[in-house]
């Protein structure tokens, strides 16, 4: 066990971090009803086209909810950093570089893609012929074909998992900021985010539910370790 002081310069960034945790977590709970609502996407650019009718505006909503959240952990990885880097400062690097690996390839390529398809899926049914509807159609192929692709999921899903789990096993080591509820959580949900990868509807609902209950428990963690 490694105790740990708080920095009195870095208190700022804890509220922001724990701030930052809470609106993620409310955004979460948000998302899980919409994402039940559409049920699960299709595979294939006409197909995707045809379902988004009449479910557009649920998507933008979650498109828009869900970059929100990806920013937001930019700042919450970099509080746990601060608040964990006195126990394992390389475990903290690699774990901060793979959140912002996540972040930066969900933003351009995941939620990025899902736009176009938002996008083309107006166009489409606005379209007046055969011509336009091909051209539309070839265009979401390409994009549903990226977010069918298995390294779509490792990034989306396996590289945060990795990230929290990390996060997870130094905040066993540390005494004065996290409870051991919130490693316990934090190592619970990294690994079955890692084991989410393989599809079981099991799997993907266990590790968003620990997710979850883990940002709220960190983001109260921090905001208690910015008032030492």
């Amino acid at each position: 066990m490694t105790s740990v002081s708080a920095n009195p310069d870095g208190r700022w960034l804890h509220r922001v971090g724990a701030s930052s945790a809470l609106v993620i977590g409310i955004s979460y709970i948000v998302i899980l009803p919409l994402f039940a609502r559409v049920g699960d996407p299709p595979i294939g650019g006409e197909i995707w086209l045809k379902y988004l009718q009449g479910k557009t505006t649920i998507w933008w909503t979650i498109l828009a909810l869900c970059v929100l959240t990806d920013f937001l952990f930019v700042p919450l990885a970099l509080s746990l950093y601060i608040a964990l880097h006195q126990v394992s400062r390389s475990a903290m690097l690699l774990a901060t570089a793979l959140v912002g690996l996540f972040v930066g390839l969900d933003l351009a390529v995941t939620w990025t893609n899902y736009a176009s398809l938002l996008s083309l899926s107006g166009s489409y049914a606005a379209a007046t012929n055969d011509v336009q509807r091909v051209g539309y159609i070839a265009a979401a192929n390409y994009a549903s074909a990226v977010l069918a692709s298995h390294a779509q999921v490792f990034y989306s899903i396996v590289d945060l998992a990795f990230a929290i789990f990390i996060i997870g096993f130094v905040m066993l080591k540390a005494n004065g900021i996290f409870s051991k509820t919130t490693a316990y959580l934090g190592l619970a949900a990294g690994l079955f985010g890692i084991l989410s990868a393989t599809g079981f509807f099991v799997t993907v609902m266990l590790h968003t539910i620990l997710l979850t209950v883990w940002i709220f428990f960190v983001g109260h963690g921090l905001f208690r370790f910015s008032q030492k």
